[in-house]
């Protein structure tokens, strides 16, 4: 049986992103189709960074849900467990992109497809053959995807899963900021290895310095990292702290470059698990992982953006 290193549980939609920068959603005249949604993201970048990736998630029975499970398959993303609902369509979402790159988004999901993933569509044959799970927060929202995500963590962790968590803040989609602030948090006790961004960090705890951090430890906790764009990224590990200096691109468009760095992270994390427990190693692989989310940017969409390891490398070879 096919073994995989990584499996990304969670939604895939599709992103409709302006062709011009700078403008908002009524002023934008064209849009390209990309394919994305977070833990999507991660999983086809893994797998073009060199992992055996697989995902966990659920489509509409509909042309843009088809053309997503084409995307991860000809990326060679595991597919076994995607599923289709005649129940609700694929998910949309419209970005609208600022003169710096930066996005707002506004989001079709009423349902969506992927918030109709069940607790008894989840597998724990095929958890039980990777390495390593990650998780987003956006299936935490509603039922019955947030009880799959549960029931996912549960076999995960009876597995001896590395657990890896990125709770990509998308406001809109909650309720309100205290039912995002208490649903990103709600399984934050659980995993090992979480990302968050600058933005989050200032949301979950209120501040915006590496401080905060402290206040999102608990005992479980091996590796804590808050991206934060050009300035690069802080860490913490139960022995280590520290931050490590990004790349200077010209940025177009900054979606899904959480999700490259986050990849990029657990491809090393997982290829060299010392990395963890090494400062050396862990730099060096929060540096790949920078590069990684900096070149995502220099082009449009997400998955569409997202390098090879053969272009990475490269990339970090121009830095030299």
């Amino acid at each position: 049986m096919k073994q995989l290193d990584v499996i990304s549980l969670g939604e895939m939609l599709i992103d409709f992103v302006p062709t011009e920068n700078g403008v908002s959603l009524a002023e934008a005249s064209t849009f390209v189709k990309a394919p994305g949604g977070a833990p999507a993201n991660v999983a086809v970048a893994l797998s073009r960074l060199g992992l055996k990736s697989g995902f966990m998630g659920k489509v509409g029975n509909d042309a843009f849900g088809h053309f997503l499970a084409d995307i991860l398959q000809g990326n060679g993303v595991d597919t076994k467990e995607l599923k289709f609902t005649d129940s609700a369509r694929t998910a949309l979402a419209f970005v609208s992109l600022k003169a710096d790159g930066d996005r707002d988004f506004m989001f079709y999901r009423h349902p969506s497809a992927d918030m109709l993933h069940h607790p008894d569509e989840i597998s724990a044959d095929y958890l039980s053959r990777a390495k390593a799970l990650h998780l987003g927060s956006i299936s935490l929202i509603a039922e019955p995807a947030r009880s799959a995500m549960l029931k996912a963590l549960d076999i995960a962790k009876q597995a001896g899963l590395l657990i890896s968590y990125d709770p990509n803040l998308r406001l809109p989609l909650w309720p309100d900021s205290e039912a995002a602030k208490a649903g990103m948090l709600s399984i934050w006790d659980r995993a090992e290895i979480i990302k968050i961004s600058d933005v989050e960090l200032a949301f979950l705890s209120g501040q915006d310095n590496d401080e905060a951090m402290l206040e999102l430890v608990h005992n479980k906790l091996k590796l804590l990292l808050v991206t934060r764009g050009a300035k690069g990224v802080s860490y913490l590990t139960p022995q280590l702290s520290g931050r490590v200096a990004s790349y200077k691109v010209k940025s177009i468009d900054t979606t899904g470059a959480g999700d490259a760095f986050t990849a990029a992270l657990l491809r090393k994390i997982v290829a060299t698990p010392e990395v963890l427990d090494d400062e050396m190693l862990l730099k060096q692989a929060l540096r790949y992982a920078n590069a990684c989310g900096a070149l995502t940017t220099t082009k449009r969409g997400a998955i569409p953006a997202l390098p090879s390891e053969t272009e990475l490398l490269d990339f970090m070879e121009s830095w030299q």
